[in-house]
């Protein structure tokens, strides 16, 4: 019974929203992303609200990075990877190393999101197949975009890892209990 609910919910909230995009647009690639994009930046912005100060200094083991410095990171990196799919310099950077609270860090966490928003709807098929150099390598525009999706939800999985450690259940996890 659990699993119908998950499937039927994961198509009626990811798959048949993305589909009906894809289908109904002129440029189903870019509209693609952008739907993953808006899963991604959802579960990022929620775990920024949820999780309380006290826990945005949390680093479970000295090797890794604290909380706050992953929304950082996220931040920095959504700035850095959105601005190369645009061919500009990054409006930001160094948010992980200089912000420490969970106010200033919410707020550049935001900011990186509009920014991404914002390259990503002035994109269009068209631009988004145009090749840019991107890591040492030729690649499409609109796979920039995706690479900023795919990273996103690598780290909002360790955010998770860090929220299951302090009992904290995941925007993603929400209802499903």
């Amino acid at each position: 019974m659990m699993t119908r609910l998950a499937v039927a919910w994961l198509i009626a909230t990811v798959i048949a929203p993305a589909s009906a995009d894809a289908q109904s647009g002129a440029n189903p690639l870019v509209d693609a992303v952008k739907n993953q994009y808006g899963i991604v930046k959802g579960y990022l912005a929620k775990t920024a609200e949820k999780v309380p100060e006290e826990v945005w200094s949390f680093q479970p083991t000295p090797e890794v990075r604290t909380f706050g410095q992953l929304i950082g990171h996220v931040a920095d990196s959504q700035f850095s990877i959105c601005s190369a799919a645009a061919d500009e310099k990054p409006p930001q950077t160094g948010i992980e190393k200089a912000m420490k609270s969970k106010a200033e860090l919410t707020k550049a966490l935001a900011e990186s999101t509009a920014y991404c928003d914002r390259i990503a709807n002035g994109m269009d098929d068209k631009k988004g197949m145009e090749p840019i150099k991107f890591f040492g390598g030729m690649q499409p525009r609109a796979m920039v975009l995706s690479f900023n999706v795919a990273h996103d939800f690598e780290h909002y999985g360790n955010l998770v890892t860090y929220m299951r450690l302090k009992n904290i259940v995941p925007p993603s996890s929400e209802g499903q209990r």
